[in-house]
């Protein structure tokens, strides 16, 4: 393994001339920096991260904020959004460093930032209670939030969630659904709102009553799902809409399980994908949003940041509406 001292010494020049022919900065002679860079590239030196770190005050490791739940509740979107950081991530010659993220507690981001282990960070969640942001905006770190934010001041990018849900919603009113239960998660997700205003908006535009249409929040367990069923049952909904996949998933094992026919007796749809709907006996109509390409520029955000370019927030255009059995 050849140092930089090693190089300097093979070719009779000093360290510091080495390092500018690599750096390709300072004044350097075009025949000098071409004999130094032909001798690196057959000899395969690699120069030091860390020292290269260390010169540029940067440690090329970005901190990612998973929520502590994601594997259970939301694993498609958070598998695919990673997915999208660490392309990015890569392609700039960065590394992702991962931090659970439990709503309550800042201690995890806390040890990689007070560590100076990352040069920034991305929050995958948008929570309207939670001491992540005031946090990150104290400790002066630069950061990108993905979802919605009623904090102006934040960098942050996401999916037209409100416009979708505004959108499938008026569909399936035009379909027949007159009296619909929307079931959704932790009412302390920000996205959660902005899909409940699509719903509702819709509901308005249509001038279906909203007493008549049933929200149900927090319902993140099988027999909070159940519950909420046997009431909309009780209640003579023919439309059942649901926030994410794994909500979905819950609610057409219940109706399955009961022997309720979709779609004859009761329609079902969600407000997000995935295979556990593609592949449900009957598919689901859902809204398809690109995860990927939202983890994308979220993590693009960030490096342009930390590179001192323009900070706008970023809308994902596009989604899918994807008609399937569940609603025909």
């Amino acid at each position: 393994m050849y140092t930089l001292s090693d190089i300097a010494k093979e070719l009779g020049v000093n360290k510091a001339t080495v390092s500018k022919a690599i750096s390709g900065k300072g004044n350097l002679s075009a025949e000098t920096r071409s004999r130094i860079l032909e001798f690196i590239d057959q000899c395969g030196y690699k120069p030091n991260a860390v020292a290269q770190s260390l010169a540029r005050n940067r440690t090329y490791n970005i901190g990612l904020m998973m929520p502590d739940q994601a594997g259970v509740f939301d694993n498609a979107f958070f598998r695919d959004c990673l997915n999208g950081v660490c392309k990015v991530a890569s392609a700039n010659h960065y590394d992702v460093l991962m931090a659970m993220d439990n709503e309550r507690t800042t201690q995890n981001i806390a040890r990689l930032i007070d560590n100076r282990k990352i040069d920034g960070v991305i929050a995958m969640r948008s929570l309207t209670k939670s001491p992540i942001v005031g946090f990150l905006k104290k400790k002066q770190v630069p950061f990108v939030l993905i979802g919605p934010s009623s904090d102006k001041t934040v960098l942050r990018v996401d999916n037209d969630n409100h416009g979708a849900c505004r959108e499938l919603t008026a569909l399936l009113i035009r379909q027949g659904a007159r009296k619909m239960a929307l079931l959704g998660g932790d009412e302390n997700n920000c996205v959660t709102h902005s899909r409940l205003h699509g719903f509702q908006e819709a509901c308005d535009q249509a001038g279906l009553n909203r007493d008549e249409q049933m929200v149900v929040l927090n319902a993140v367990r099988e027999n909070q799902i159940g519950e909420a069923l046997d009431i909309a049952r009780e209640r003579n909904i023919n439309c059942v809409v649901c926030m994410d996949d794994y909500i979905c998933n819950l609610v057409m094992v219940h109706l399955r399980t009961n022997g309720i026919r979709v779609p004859q007796e009761v329609k079902v749809a969600s407000f997000y994908d995935s295979i556990l709907l593609e592949h449900n006996i009957p598919p689901v109509t859902s809204l398809h949003f690109d995860a990927v390409e939202l983890g994308r520029n979220a993590c693009q955000k960030l490096i342009d940041r930390l590179d001192g370019k323009s900070e706008e927030n970023f809308c994902v255009p596009g989604y899918q509406i994807l008609l399937r059995g569940s609603t025909k």
